[in-house]
């Protein structure tokens, strides 16, 4: 995703994830983490001359990209661009322009 914006040059980027394990790994991980790979290039990224933030967002506040995630596990590995959206993706699309909060269950 860094690459693709750099590449459309988007230099104000707010990135939004849903793992806060993700951003701690961003901030701390050393070189003997099984991902530090991944992360030593999403350092790099980082580092061009843009602004990117970054924030931990709940899943339920980014519904599209819970979509988009949860597809990509029948994908192979790689880079997968959507062109049209499919009916699922279209009607979060169309809520998340709209407001529309989807509820955060917590069990208990």
């Amino acid at each position: 995703g860094l690459q693709i914006t750099w590449e459309a040059e988007i230099r104000k980027v707010v990135l939004q994830t849903d793992s806060s394990t993700t951003l701690k790994l961003i901030e701390t991980a050393t070189p003997h983490h099984s991902h530090y790979t991944s992360v030593t290039e999403i350092r790099r990224w980082l580092r061009r001359d843009w602004q990117v933030q970054i924030h931990h967002v709940f899943r339920e506040a980014n519904v599209v990209a819970d979509h988009l995630a949860n597809s990509g596990h029948a994908l192979p590995v790689g880079l997968h661009r959507v062109i049209a959206p499919d009916s699922t993706l279209a009607y979060w699309l169309y809520h998340d322009c709209i407001g529309v909060q989807t509820p955060r269950s917590i069990p208990v």
